[in-house]
């Protein structure tokens, strides 16, 4: 029988008293073990962090995977930054043969996807913050006022503005290939949804926002 040790982390120990983030991540679980886990499986272990984020010495996690490791069942998470923004940290648990890794929002993707999608994202990441504080310093340089935007809704904007950006930046990696292989836009859209990559909405792909994420990276 297929069996599941679930690991899910909230960023804050406010987050983890109200229960903020950690519903989302049972959601994507369950949605998971309904619609695309192979049945019949058995939940073996529940194990929830409570932290920032900062450091890798969880220990509900290293407990998580000390399960894992000795009992063969899969180590099941939501998304894939809830076991770290490292990716050599999860490089690490990648190469390691007796963990099994299953993430919920991307139920097809193999540890070679994962692999490039967290080292995207950790670009993204980066991205985004440098390109807010450019922003911000072309604003100034041009003589904005701060004080008739204020200076946290300026960076919010222009944080969101970077953070769309960066995500059409990430998801045009893995386009670009398919389409120098001569896929089109509808096949693209279908490999997206089957790798368990979801729009920046969280919704499916069409043909018509691949066009959209290509034209916008151009």
């Amino acid at each position: 029988m297929l069996r599941y040790c679930i690991y899910t982390r909230v960023s804050t120990e406010d987050q983890g008293k109200s229960g903020l983030g950690l519903e989302a991540q049972e959601r994507d679980i369950g949605i998971f073990l309904d619609r695309f886990s192979a049945v019949p499986y058995e939940i073996i272990g529940r194990f929830q962090d409570v932290d920032s984020g900062a450091n890798n010495g969880r220990p509900e996690l290293n407990k998580a995977l000390a399960l894992v490791r000795k009992t063969g069942a899969e180590l099941l998470i939501a998304k894939l930054d809830r076991l770290s923004r490292k990716v050599s940290f999860i490089a690490t648990l990648m190469d390691d043969p007796k963990v099994k890794l299953r993430v919920a929002q991307m139920p097809q993707a193999d540890k070679f996807q994962l692999h490039i999608y967290a080292a995207l994202a950790e670009q993204e990441r980066t991205f985004i913050s440098e390109r807010t504080k450019a922003a911000l310093k072309v604003a100034k340089e041009r003589g904005v006022k701060l004080g008739g935007m204020r200076d946290a809704t300026m960076k919010r904007n222009v944080a969101i503005q970077a953070k769309a950006d960066a995500e059409a930046a990430k998801v045009m990696k893995l386009i670009a290939p398919m389409r120098e292989a001569g896929a089109s836009l509808s096949q693209i859209a279908r490999t997206l949804d089957e790798m368990g990559i979801a729009t920046s909405r969280g919704g499916k792909w069409t043909a018509m926002q691949v066009s959209r994420v290509a034209r916008r990276t151009v």
